[in-house]
């Protein structure tokens, strides 16, 4: 994927992979999906693989990270027969910044294509169904009781540090991409 350092792009997988474990309270915390891992959205990803066994909810967020510098973009398309016939011509919305963030906050299909006809045809897009948010493990009497004395403030600082090693991750790459 040119123009994107796999180094940063790693970085912000191991980061979110750790900000999305469940804490000690068994409560489920957003998860942050970058699309494709370390490979990114390209069409060197297996997407379908990337996706197959992976578990979208309402409150998570998927990260694109591919080549802006290529004149590359995503595209969110309205229905399941347009994803299937790489029908690009009335998207819902166009990403087109090489690092892009969408939140899953409803539950329902979400249709992802690359904006490049050819593409979406070998295969760069990318379908999510999002469920319902997990409900916790425990009440908050049995939470309190398992771990008297704690609060919830582990979810703001693993949300904080994700929102950090993405600041960090931008601008480093917003001076490479000229």
């Amino acid at each position: 994927m040119a123009g994107f350092s796999s180094v940063y792009l790693g970085l912000l997988v191991s980061l979110t992979a750790l900000a999305s474990t469940d804490n000690a309270f068994g409560t489920a915390l957003a998860v942050q999906h970058v699309v494709g891992n370390d490979q990114g959205w390209d069409l060197s990803s297996n997407l379908a693989a990337w996706s197959i066994n992976r578990i979208f909810q309402v409150g998570d967020e998927i990260w694109f990270a591919y080549s802006a510098s290529a004149e590359d973009s995503i595209i969110e398309l309205q229905s399941k027969q347009e994803f299937e016939s790489c029908n690009l011509s009335n998207p819902i919305r166009l990403y087109s910044k090489g690092f892009d963030k969408v939140s899953l906050h409803g539950e329902g299909a979400r249709y992802f294509s690359s904006g490049k006809l050819e593409e979406c045809k070998k295969g760069l897009k990318l379908h999510v169904e999002v469920m319902p948010k997990a409900k916790p493990r425990g009440s908050i009497s049995e939470t309190a009781a398992l771990a008297p004395g704690t609060s919830g403030s582990s979810h703001v600082k693993a949300s904080l540090l994700v929102s950090i090693a993405i600041a960090i991750i931008l601008g480093v790459n917003v001076g490479s991409c000229a």
